[in-house]
């Protein structure tokens, strides 16, 4: 045999051997994602084209070539050129309240009250045994007249079914007579941080506003445990479908967390909490005792606490009285020895005080309790949630205490029309301040405050960058000078969010040991025109590297 007929016969065999060595010299890999447009949002904010994940972490990032040299994967996705950001997280929302309000009747932008009466004829036909008729989302800001409704077509339409109907922002309801008899509130009921509404006769209109909502909504009957299930899930569905892969959870009991994490332990909840808890005597019992919770998909290590109501029904809490209402000034749900108490003793534990503070005096009042309890703590990320209205004399408190401003891009853009007749024109110049809060901080958390806004995280992303509303208006921004970089605002859904939650050594951006969540977009966020956010179509989401959604 030739030498020339023995190298011919040999090269297929090196090149197997070749091949072989190749393959077993690469690192498995479970998940190739290449052909993308990759926004790590790491310290550098760099770009990619691809990444690998084992074990539900990324664990590298870089070309396909160099990535494809390096792993052999299990699975390759191709994403079409497509863009890939990290899971969005939402920073402040009410997951809970939202699934079991699936099945409430829908009032988010009705028109006007008799708008709103037809809907709830609707869905009692739709309904017909439920015990209660409970509706959620209803504004009169957005009605011709602005009045706040009665319940007296509630009592002639509804006369035997308890009527219970949340306002969009939670912090007030119209409830009719049946409803009140149930609970056995009178005009005579003593109520302390809310108000029981009355007309000029002295007699009930049915309107409840903060703590005065508690006293009905205590007897709507909770769900069944296979119901509380279902809603949750079905609400995952909807989340995953817009991006999102981590929520704060604002506001919860041991129970509520406790039926999440069996669902989470079951592989069935794929979505990763961050549970705010209600400051109960037994939930501060029972976690000052065992401390926080630090799990894969699970963080509790936060109290969350209501300083004052809302602005749209004039609970939120002002230093000068409502431009709108000279004699009204709104109020804190609790006394402020309360609140410096509270701060006290979560001080002396390892949680957060997440606070829900609206009104300039409330974040005043907040702030300095925080400044007082911490001592000059200033990593212990003691949050603000909303931060709606501050003073230029508070606003440096952030920075100075180490408080995180935990706020809601489409807060802004929902309440401009009507927010500067409740604050006039000076003061609304330091409300919804995201920029200057970002100064202070360094940082903001992005959240939606869903139900209250829509879930779509893009809808933030947008309100935040341009100060618009889905009708993109006003053509040049509400208060330009507030807008967050879209850098930023990516970061304060991704990052900056899991850092106000001491999961930024986790999650929050595509770096190798990181959870491996992210979301395939059909637009590139920071370079499309601003009126295309609100479009932008989420093609795939993952969570530790497990597809949880394609559209």
């Amino acid at each position: 045999m030739t030498s020339i007929r023995r190298l011919a016969l040999l090269l297929p065999l090196l090149g197997a051997v070749a091949t072989s060595c190749s393959t077993s010299s690469r690192q498995p890999a479970d998940l190739l994602v290449y052909n993308a447009t990759v926004y790590t949002v790491d310290s550098a904010f760099t770009k990619a084209q691809a990444f690998a994940v084992q074990d539900g972490k990324f664990v590298a990032v870089g070309s396909a070539d160099e990535l494809r040299q390096k792993f052999q994967a299990t699975q390759e996705v191709d994403a079409q050129g497509q863009f890939v950001y990290p899971g969005f997280y939402d920073a402040h929302c009410h997951f809970y309240r939202y699934a079991l309000g699936l099945r409430d009747a829908n009032l988010v932008g009705t028109t006007s009250w008799d708008d709103v009466l037809q809907k709830l004829r609707q869905h009692r036909q739709q309904y017909p045994q439920a015990a209660w008729l409970t509706g959620r989302g209803w504004d009169q800001n957005d009605w011709p007249t602005k009045q706040f409704p009665t319940k007296d077509e509630l009592d002639r339409l509804f006369p035997d079914v308890p009527v219970f109907l949340t306002r969009v922002d939670g912090h007030a309801a119209l409830v009719n007579q049946k409803a009140l008899d149930l609970a056995g509130v009178t005009a005579a009921t003593p109520i302390s941080g809310g108000t029981i509404t009355r007309d000029a006769q002295g007699k009930l209109t049915g309107l409840l506003v903060d703590n005065a909502t508690r006293l009905v909504s205590a007897k709507i009957p909770e769900p069944t445990p296979a119901e509380a299930d279902a809603a949750l899930l079905q609400a995952q569905q909807l989340c995953v479908a817009v991006g999102l892969t981590s929520l704060a959870d604002a506001g919860l009991d041991k129970a509520n967390i406790d039926r999440m994490a069996a669902l989470q332990q079951q592989n069935k909840l794929k979505l990763r909490l961050y549970a705010m808890l209600n400051p109960t005597a037994a939930n501060k019992e029972f976690y000052f005792k065992n401390g926080p919770v630090f799990q894969d998909r699970l963080t509790v290590t936060s109290f969350k606490v209501y300083a004052d109501g809302a602005l749209g029904s004039r609970g939120a809490c002002l230093v000068e009285p409502y431009a709108d209402r000279p004699k009204e000034t709104g109020f804190l749900l609790s006394t402020e020895k309360e609140y410096r108490q509270l701060a006290k003793d979560i001080a002396a534990s390892k949680f957060q005080m997440n606070t829900h503070a609206i009104g300039d005096s409330a974040n005043r009042i907040i702030l300095n309790i925080y400044g007082e309890a911490l001592k000059g703590q200033k990593d212990r990320r003691w949050r603000i949630e909303h931060a709606q209205v501050i003073t230029p004399a508070d606003m440096p408190k952030f920075g100075q205490f180490g408080i995180v401003p935990s706020v809601q891009p489409t807060h802004a853009t929902s309440d401009m029309y009507w927010a500067g007749g409740r604050l006039g024109k000076e003061r609304l110049k330091t409300a919804y301040a995201y920029q200057e809060l970002r100064k202070q901080y360094g940082q903001v958390a992005l959240g939606s405050d869903f139900p209250v806004e829509d879930i779509n995280p893009l809808f933030g992303f947008h309100s935040a960058v341009a100060r618009q509303d889905a009708k993109n208006y006003p053509s040049g921004g509400f208060q330009m000078e507030n807008a967050l970089s879209r850098p930023d605002a990516l970061r304060g859904m991704t990052t900056w969010a899991a850092h106000a939650a001491f999961e930024d050594k986790q999650k929050g951006s595509i770096t190798p040991g990181m959870a491996a969540d992210f979301v395939i977009l059909n637009k590139d966020l920071l370079q499309a025109p601003a009126t295309e956010l609100r479009g932008a179509q989420v093609q795939q989401t993952w969570i530790g590297g497990e597809q949880v959604y394609k559209r």
